[in-house]
Formats: structure tokens, sequence, C-alpha cells
């Protein structure tokens, strides 16, 4: 165990002292995360530039932050503000599928991301330190947090074989005659054909709607056949619910952004029993990039939320133990695919070992709990009771290691009781996302970027190294588990609960392509939108920065990041050839 003098901690980071300043949009949520797990806070004024973070802990040291919002775009012309982050690494491509062009995303989403991670970066350097090693200096940026959000969609974008759906604009939410706009989740194809057979739609539409509907997740559109959304527009929103609760499937009106019965943070944390006997403490990490070497995760996640969690973990250094079911992921073989390895699982998996357990056999149960009395981290985003009936809970695992940070990635954390199905979408649809990722002059419709998941994962990373930090300071082992709906809580007090006005980062059309503008700037060149437009893009740029007016083009095809000087080659490519982004974090 490293030098620390406050033992039996309550919270991760009490006694902690922080000093914070720079962009709001950059510092907000790490501070108000900062702050939830004990630190004391020192704010500064908010200005342009550089966001920094002091923190000191008594007794353990002090690790300095800098996030910006260019840490890989070399140019600040590139990367000034949110709109032009979100532009240049595709973030406006991916979540322009749906409307088929370029979109911005309304509410600060890489500021958001990137001061997640900043607060990810502070607590592993203190892990480290924990640990007699670490590191007092760490960076990130909003361009970083970018790409790691579309990291999937890049990587399937960068592969060698092709979309198994088509690429097109289209998709949810459905209307109601009544008026009523709603999102669907179904996660089988009986549960999705049901539904349609009980509302009269075509079976031609109700089949070849199926599989853009199923692969939203990955595509980030869904060209439903026009029928099904007759459909809906046919019948009144209560014969939608009938048809959905006779078919299983799941329906959520779009609701406004309002306030949900929330917390001061996106997470919990329970400290457990003690230690009876500590193991032996790995020895303290060499590389400053790698906080957490030589600590092991078990990871029993699906789809996103819990699989990026722990990728970041295991950026950071740690041994990622993947549990898959007998005979794997079939994830793993969801085109497009990179060596016959689905490239968008390779985006959140590389480097994770792999065991193949049957958590639904008795043998299987005691085999995982066996490899999590030997492990520091216990993952998993289980439908809700599904750990309790498999006997594979939090008191099961941590009577086995009572030094374990057990964590649950959960939809919901049992906090809306009248909550649908906890995916993306849903809640989106129920926290009111799709209000928030759109200006006033779009209709509210939940982003088909995996908005929430993403920064659910981020999220659940963040609660985990605090569970660790706190299990270092403590001696006992933690409990934490974070949710969809921290994540959308999060996102929402980041829109500062209003919508912005019409026209809000949307990308000006020049003769080749799209630019698009700081927020600063936007005012200004939206007067020039005529002539713009019979200009191609550089000759656009140049005549907005002419007048002192911020610009960027536009990515509308993710491979061509590939090749694009704003990135300088920062990107890179795996042993199976898939496409990687850079680490979230620089360590010094």
């Amino acid at each position: 165990m490293g030098p620390l003098t406050t033992l039996h901690a309550t919270q991760p980071l009490e006694e902690a002292t922080v000093h914070v300043s720079g962009p709001l949009p950059l510092t907000g949520p790490a501070a108000g995360h900062l702050r939830a797990l004990g630190a004391t806070m020192k704010q500064g004024e908010a200005q342009a530039g550089r966001a920094h973070i002091s923190l000191t802990v008594p007794g353990l040291g002090t690790v300095n932050a800098e996030t910006a919002w260019a840490d890989v775009l070399p140019d600040a012309d590139d990367a000034d503000d949110e709109a032009t982050v979100q532009a240049a690494t595709g973030v406006m491509a991916v979540h322009g599928r749906r409307d088929g062009a370029p979109r911005g995303l309304a509410v600060d989403y890489a500021a958001t991301c990137a001061s997640v991670l900043t607060v990810q970066g502070i607590l592993a350097a203190l892990v480290g330190q924990a640990r007699g090693g670490g590191t007092e200096r760490v960076a990130t940026g909003a361009d970083r947090a970018a790409l790691l959000t579309v990291s999937q969609y890049l990587a399937a974008a960068c592969a060698p074989e092709a979309e198994a759906v088509p690429m097109a604009a289209g998709g949810p939410p459905f209307t109601a005659s009544d008026g009523t706009r709603f999102e669907l989740e179904a996660l089988e194809p009986g549960t999705w054909a049901g539904f349609w057979r009980e509302l009269g739609a075509p079976p031609e539409a109700i089949r070849s709607g199926w599989r853009p509907f199923q692969f939203r997740y990955a595509t980030a559109c869904a060209p439903l056949p026009e029928a099904l959304h007759a459909t809906t527009r046919g019948v009144p929103w209560e014969r939608i619910r009938q048809a959905a609760a006779v078919a299983g499937a799941a329906v959520c009106p779009l609701h406004p952004m309002t306030a949900t019965p929330g917390s001061a943070a996106p997470w919990t944390m329970e400290t457990g029993k003690p230690w009876t006997t500590r193991p032996p403490v790995p020895p303290a990490p060499e590389d400053p990039a790698r906080p957490l070497a030589g600590l092991t995760v078990l990871e029993a996640g699906r789809r996103i939320q819990a699989p990026l969690a722990a990728h970041l973990l295991g950026l950071l250094g740690a041994d990622v133990v993947r549990i898959e079911p007998p005979g794997g992921d079939p994830l793993r073989g969801m085109p497009p695919c990179c060596s016959d390895i689905s490239a968008r699982w390779l985006a959140l998996n590389r480097h994770k070992r792999a065991v193949d357990i049957d958590i639904k056999s008795a043998a299987g149960q005691a085999e995982l709990r066996e490899l999590a009395s030997g492990a520091d981290v216990f993952l998993h985003n289980w439908a809700p009771g599904k750990a309790e009936q498999l006997g594979l809970d939090a008191a099961a695992f941590q009577a086995a290691n009572p030094g374990l940070v057990h964590a649950y990635t959960s939809g919901w954390a049992g906090r809306l009781p009248d909550a649908p199905i906890g995916t993306d979408f849903m809640v989106q649809a129920r926290t009111g996302i799709g209000e928030a990722v759109r200006p006033l002059d779009e209709s509210p419709a939940p982003s088909l970027m995996t908005l929430i998941d993403v920064l659910g994962g981020l999220l659940g990373a963040e609660a985990i190294l605090a569970g660790l930090l706190q299990r270092e300071r403590s001696g006992h082992g933690v409990r934490v588990e974070s949710s969809l709906l921290g994540a959308a809580e999060t996102l929402i007090a980041a829109a500062g609960h209003r919508r912005r006005p019409a026209g809000f980062r949307r990308p000006l059309p020049t003769a080749d392509g799209w630019i698009a503008t700081t927020d600063d700037s936007a005012a200004a060149a939206r007067n020039q939108r005529t002539a713009l437009a019979k200009l191609t893009n550089q000759q656009a740029l140049a005549a907005l920065r002419k007048q002192g007016l911020a610009a960027t083009p536009v990515t509308t095809d993710l491979a061509s990041l590939l090749t694009d000087p704003r990135l300088d080659g920062a990107l890179g490519r795996d042993s199976h050839g898939c496409v990687t982004v850079p680490s979230p974090w620089r360590f010094s």
C-alpha cells in the first residue's frame, strides 16, 4: 500500500482540495463529480481556452489536470469549441445519419465526455499514487473524447467489408394518430413482428424493417419502410400501448426535459466489509500511463455500456478478463469484420482476455465466484434481478472477496418504477434527451448515435476508479452502481434544461461539402449562407477567416479521418487491421 495517512476514509476524496478554472462546458461536470466524491471546491473564474484542475489529497499527493478543446487536432481553427470539435471528429456525421446530412448535437456532448474523462484521469493517477507510483499530471481534450465516442462507427467505416444493412436516412421515433411521438424497443424478431401484426402492418414491411431497426445501434440510422410509419399514424396511442403489451415490446412517449428524482452524482457508492487478510499489493506501476497495471478486472457485459467501461480500465493498464457465454460472444461476428472479428466488437474489446462460462449452471457460477476471489473489480450490466436470481449478486462476490470493487452499470438504477426497458434510445425518450440534442426548429427526436450508452460507460469507469481509490484509502471493499439514467441526467444538466435556438450548430453547405463555424461565429456566417454555398470548402473557410470568423470542414466520411491532415496520423490500426483512436489521456 502507498504512503497514505488518511485511513478509513468515508469518501474517496475526503480531505481533498480542488482548484478549478477554465471554460464551464469543460469543467462543470468534473467539478460536480469531484465535489460528490468528497473534495472541497475552490472555483476559479470561467475563461476561454484550456481548463485546469489541481487536486491535492493530504498524505497522498497532488494531481494537475488540463483539458483542452483540441489536444490531438493541432490547429485551434480546427477545434476551438464544441461545434468545431463535433465537426472535425465525425460526431456531426454520425448524429446526422438519421436526417441524411450532418447535424450538430445541440448539447455539449464532447465537452461533457471530456470532463468525465478528466475525472477518470485524476482518480487513476491517485490510485497509482496510493500504490506507491503514479503520476502528477494528466491531460485530455474534447477532441480525444469525441473520437472515443465515434470509435465503433469509425472502426466499421474503415473495415474492408460492407455493412450488413443499407445505410440511409430514416428511423424512429414513430407518431400515433393523436400526435404522440414515441420510441419502440423490441430486442427479438418475434417481438418486433408481433407488435406490428397487432397493428395490422403489411407483412413485407414487417419483414424488411427488422434488420435496419435491429442494427440502428450500430449504424446510427434506420431506413424503415414508410408503411410502418403510416401504420402508427393510423392508430391512437392507447392502441399502440395495447399492441406492445400483447407482443412484449416496449414503447415510450417522448418526454420533455424534466428533472428526474436523482442524486448529486450519477452513481452511488457503498463501502462494504474490510479485508480480513489483505492480499499482496502488486508492484507500483512503472509506466505513468498505466496506473492500474497489476490489477484484474472481470467484465460480464453486453452491448456498449459495461464493455466500454472495462475497455477504459484496460487502457489504464488493468488486466481485463471478459466473461462470455459458451461458444463466445456472438457479437464477435457482427459485420463488418476485420480478420474475421467484428470491427465494432474490437473497438470495445481489443486486448481483453476471454473466458467462456455458463453462468446459468451451478458449475459456471462457482467458477465465476472463484475467479472473482482473485480479482480487484467485477463489472456487469445484466438485466435487473438477474444477478440475484443466479446467486451472483454483490453479497455473493464480496463474501468470496471482501476487498472486491463490485460494479453494476444499470439502466435506471431502480429510481424510476414506471420506466421502460433500460436501453439507450428508451432512456433518451424517457428523459427528454430528444429535446436536448435538437434545436427549436427540429422536432424532438432521440439521436440514433448511442449517446447514453457511451456516456454511461464513461460514468461506469469513473465510478469504478472512485471505488478503487476508496478501497485503497479505507481498506474496505466497495459497491458502485452507475446508470444510463445518470448519464442522461448529466447530459441534460450540461444542456441547462433548455432547448437551443433554431439552426443551432447546423453546418453550412458549400459547393463541395460542408463547413461548421464556432458557436460565436455562427450568426455572422449564416448571414452569408447563399454566397458560401457557391464556394468550395477551402474558399468558404478562407472568406470566413478573413473576417475573423472561426470555422472548419465537416467530416462527412468517417473513413477519411485516416488521412485527414487535421489529425496528423493520430489514428492507427491494431493487429487485426482495425482502426484505433488515440488514448483519451496523456499522463506525465
